[in-house]
């Protein structure tokens, strides 16, 4: 086997695990607080605990990308799975909820393994490769969501939560010890000095694809994340008739998850051939539509097909925008355009909750899926404007103009 599938799947395990440890504990962690006893206030608390770990995630991805470019991104993805197998052993002793906050706040200071596998295999994998090996890692993360709280609420159930916490810190362990012995870090060329946070910014700003692509990664994570708060009472609305709705809601959730393992790596394989920027107006369409079409249906299991078929057409969003971050930099400025890329999401997944609270205490959740559905198809919009070659330009003036094996 070439030593870059090995990588690919090496990594694709570890961010499996690593992706299942998170929907392991996470969603739980409301009914975590009351078992600690936070019966007050626990509406803030559970949203301060949960928005700590993307601001503080949103603050360090850039000065991790640039270690990264430095000493390597096997280095990070070590660094960050010990860390992150800490904190998930540390929550399990928690008794307060500052500390819960505390550790929450660490961990997205200290995050970025899926990241830094994604920037490696986009690194070290032959560019005829690159879609099938991002779109691949895709999958990665989507079969961990799925099987995540399945298995952190057997083990809750069986155990108790804190044992669920201690379940997912070794898995995180298992992923990062895989890494560590048998992924080899090849192609790598370090950055001749480690520059600052702000000097990656402004480079950045100087990198007119990269920069739009930031930009649409920033306002796709605002816009699917408006729909995350209230997309539960909306299936138990529609499911008020069933008797156990965290179970239905569970199965509608995992379906956008179902498509993204079947038909993620397809659209790698696809965009390899027509490029990465056609596959990613086809998703944000697909999404955009996708979340408007579910509007009219009042039945669930109607719903749910919708469901699915959207998550078919936008699991080809993520990967695409991750090649992209790949076509438009240098392969020693990667590490940081992908920690500003991980920033550009947090700060998306930061606020797009809270818009989406508002508007559905403000208006209904009907108008949530109308602004989540416009919005993805204004960044549509925004993809195919940018995208277009310039008047008179000799080169396209986005890199996903061309098919990536073509591109420079």
């Amino acid at each position: 086997m070439p030593l870059w599938k090995r990588n690919l799947w090496l990594l694709w395990f570890g961010s499996l695990v690593t992706s299942a440890s998170y929907s392991m504990v996470v969603p739980f962690l409301p009914l975590f607080l009351l078992k600690i006893g936070v019966h007050h206030h626990t509406s803030m608390w559970s949203g301060l605990i949960f928005s700590s770990a993307f601001l503080t995630g949103a603050l360090s991805s850039p000065f991790w990308g640039s270690v990264a470019d430095k000493y390597g991104r096997k280095p990070m993805i070590i660094r960050s799975g010990f860390a992150l197998c800490a904190v998930y052993l540390l929550t399990a002793f928690v008794q307060h909820p500052w500390e819960l906050l505390a550790l929450r706040g660490v961990q997205g200071l200290l995050a970025g393994f899926i990241p830094g596998a994604i920037a490696l295999v986009g690194t070290s994998t032959p560019k005829q490769d690159v879609g099938y090996a991002l779109a691949l890692m895709s999958t990665a993360t989507a079969t961990g969501s799925i099987l995540g709280p399945l298995v952190g609420g057997a083990v809750a159930s069986w155990l108790g939560n804190r044992a669920a916490f201690a379940a997912a810190g070794v898995l995180v362990l298992l992923g990062t010890l895989l890494v560590l012995i048998w992924v080899k870090e090849y192609n790598f060329v370090p950055a001749k000095t480690r520059s600052s946070v702000m000097g990656a910014m402004k480079t950045a700003v100087h990198n007119r694809p990269l920069l739009v692509t930031l930009l649409i990664t920033m306002l796709t994570a605002f816009s699917i994340m408006t729909i995350e708060p209230v997309l539960p009472l909306y299936i138990a609305q529609l499911g008020s008739h069933w008797h156990d709705i965290s179970l239905l809601a569970g199965i509608i959730f995992s379906l956008s998850g179902i498509a993204s393992v079947i038909f993620a790596a397809r659209w790698g394989r696809f965009a390899d051939r027509v490029g990465f920027r056609k596959v990613l107006l086809i998703g944000l369409i697909g999404g955009g539509v996708g979340n408007l079409a579910q509007l009219p249906f009042h039945q669930i299991w109607g719903f749910a097909v919708v469901r699915f078929v959207y998550g078919a057409f936008f699991c080809a969003v993520f990967p695409a925008i991750n090649a992209l971050v790949v076509q438009s930099t240098e392969p020693d400025f990667r590490g940081r355009a992908f920690g500003l890329n991980q920033t550009a999401n947090q700060i998306g997944t930061l606020f797009g909750p809270l818009v989406g609270g508002a508007l559905a205490g403000a208006f209904s959740v009907h108008s949530v899926f109308w602004v989540t559905g416009l919005l993805l198809l204004v960044t549509t919009t925004l993809t195919y404007v940018t995208g277009r070659p310039q008047r008179g330009a000799g080169q396209a003036a986005f890199a996903g103009d061309v098919p990536p094996n073509h591109a420079g």
